[in-house]
C-alpha cells in the first residue's frame, strides 16, 4: 500500500548537460533516465521554463513532474530550486537522478539524503536548496584508470556499455515508480541490491 498521498506532486529531476554534443555522454545518465520515464509514463518534456525542460502527468498513480535542467551540470541547482519553488514541492519530494563514477557500470543506488560526493550537479543543488535532505538515485558509470575524469564523463558509452546501461535504465524506471508509490526506503530495499534478472520485463509488468 502506498504511504504517500496521491495529491502530493513528485519531481523527478535528471541531471546532465544540454545539447547534441553531450546526448550520449556518461555524465548524462540522469537525463537519459528521465527520458526513459517520459516514454514509459507518456509524459512529454515539451515545456521550457524555470531553467529546465519539463512536463507534468501521471506516473505510478500520482502527479509527477519530470524535468531536465538546461543550465549545464554545474548550475543544476538553479533549476531545482526554481521548480520546487514554483510548483510548491518540498525538496524531500524531489528525486534527483545522476551519474556516479564510484559505482560500477550496471549498478544503481538510492539514498534519502546526503552530501554531494564530489558531484558538481549535487553541489549546486545543495547550495541552492540550502539542504542535503532530498532523495537521490545514482546511476553507475564506473571509472577509467587511464582517462582524465573530466574527459571520461563527457565521453559517450561504448556499444557494450550501452547494452549494460539499458538494463540499468529499465531498473531505474521501476525504482522511480516504487519511490512514488511507497517511498524512498521501499525503493532502496528493493533496488539497492541491484537485482539483474529480466529488467525490461519488470518495466513491462509495471505498465500493464
Amino acid at each position: 500500500m502506498s504511504t504517500k498521498s496521491k495529491a502530493e506532486m513528485v519531481i523527478i529531476l535528471g541531471l546532465g548537460n544540454p545539447g547534441p554534443k553531450y546526448l550520449l555522454a556518461r555524465h548524462n545518465a540522469g537525463f537519459r533516465t528521465v527520458d526513459c520515464i517520459s516514454i514509459a509514463a507518456k509524459i512529454p518534456l515539451y515545456k521550457m521554463s524555470h531553467q529546465a525542460y519539463w512536463g507534468k502527468g501521471q506516473f505510478a498513480g500520482s502527479d509527477v513532474l519530470l524535468a531536465k535542467p538546461m543550465t549545464y551540470m554545474n548550475n543544476s541547482g538553479l533549476a531545482a530550486a526554481a521548480l520546487c519553488r514554483n510548483f510548491g514541492v518540498p525538496p524531500e519530494k524531489m528525486l534527483v537522478v545522476y551519474d556516479d563514477m564510484d559505482l560500477p557500470l550496471g549498478a544503481l543506488r538510492l539514498r534519502p539524503q546526503g552530501g554531494s560526493g564530489g558531484h558538481n550537479g549535487l553541489k549546486s543543488i545543495i547550495y541552492h536548496l540550502q539542504t542535503e535532505s532530498f532523495p537521490r538515485m545514482r546511476i553507475g558509470i564506473g571509472r577509467s584508470p587511464l582517462a582524465d575524469v573530466a574527459d571520461y564523463v563527457l565521453e559517450s558509452f561504448s556499444q557494450d556499455e550501452e547494452e549494460v546501461l539499458a538494463g540499468t535504465l529499465a531498473h531505474a524506471v521501476s525504482a522511480a515508480a516504487l519511490f512514488i508509490e511507497e517511498g524512498i526506503m521501499a525503493a532502496m530495499n528493493r533496488f539497492n541490491v541491484h537485482a539483474k534478472k529480466k529488467p525490461l520485463q519488470a518495466v513491462e509488468d509495471m505498465l500493464k
